[in-house]
């Protein structure tokens, strides 16, 4: 009886392996080569590539908002425009979604947010545009990596 439990725990524990792989690390991702392009490609369904599309949005509209609110020193508006891509605006991300999409791209997903967080922080705190500026600058350099790395194709 104690070797089929030990039997049966080592098949449950290869096969959560399996899944969180599968699901948590891995996600549904594609690597083929297609017209010069070798971007990963995100496998979503259209409701799901239509939701990370509009994250995307709110980033480039928060990003100019905050431009302008740098070019007018107008740290409200730098602070306001930033919070608005922070952390809280992830929450509410499926499950069923978060589960395809690979770490590294959720990893930068996240550090992105909290990039949002941080400057919209340190412009109500310290209220300095050069900072936030320079704050902005490091914020792009993720949203390069990411349109570098991956493209969104939707499945059926």
């Amino acid at each position: 009886m104690c070797k089929l439990g030990w039997s049966l725990a080592a098949v449950l524990f290869i096969a959560v392996t399996m899944m969180s792989y599968k699901f948590v690390l891995s996600g549904s991702v594609e690597s083929i080569v297609a017209d010069g392009d070798d971007r990963h490609a995100l496998l979503l369904e259209p409701a799901e590539r239509d939701l990370v599309l509009s994250e995307m949005r709110t980033f480039l509209s928060s990003v100019q908002a905050i431009s302008e609110g740098l070019s007018k020193e107008d740290m409200s508006q730098v602070q306001k425009a930033a919070s608005t891509a922070g952390v809280q605006a992830q929450e509410g991300m499926p499950g069923p979604l978060m589960a395809k999409l690979p770490l590294s791209f959720k990893k930068l997903g996240r550090d992105t947010h909290k990039k949002f967080d941080l400057l919209a922080l340190d412009a109500e705190q310290l209220g300095d545009p050069q900072h936030s500026l320079q704050q902005l600058s490091e914020l792009m350099k993720n949203c390069v990596a990411c349109h570098s790395t991956y493209k969104i194709r939707a499945i059926q």
